[in-house]
């Protein structure tokens, strides 16, 4: 899995087998035999090609493009599938994303909408916080 995720990482920056192991110290031949599923890069190589490719650790080493359906998104972009609409418009939001985000039963959500972009669920706690913030830091500007 490791190997084709490397190899569709590189294709997808548009760097060649020779770049990426400039980049992280290693021979162009080291890139090519993890490619091939010859060999597998330590940890210390993941991490850096991780880095290098925006992605995560547990992506790179365990994504399945075949099994997702999509290329691996960059690192802390998700996307969990979709939600059917209920009669009365409730929705799921996906266990996956409720852990992520630490969204848990009663807590309060707010619903954005924006005509040509959609809908966006955002924890209002914490977009309170932020506003707040914004706010807070308009009042030290001004003094």
């Amino acid at each position: 899995m490791i190997n084709m995720n490397l190899k569709q990482l590189r294709k997808m920056n548009k760097f060649t087998q020779e770049e990426v192991a400039d980049k992280i110290g290693v021979s162009r031949q080291a890139v090519a035999k993890w490619e091939s599923g010859e060999t597998i890069p330590d940890i210390n190589n993941c991490m850096a090609l991780a880095k290098i490719y925006d992605v995560s650790l547990d992506n790179l080493i365990n994504y399945s493009e075949e099994k997702e359906k999509i290329s691996i998104p960059p690192k802390g972009k998700h996307i969990f599938g979709s939600v059917k609409v209920g009669e009365r418009g409730q929705i799921v939001i996906p266990k996956k994303a409720r852990e992520i985000f630490n969204i848990n039963p009663g807590d309060s959500l707010l619903v954005l909408g924006d005509e040509e972009q959609g809908i966006a669920l955002a924890q209002y706690d914490r977009l309170m916080n932020f506003i707040e913030a914004v706010y807070k830091a308009e009042d030290c500007s001004e003094e």
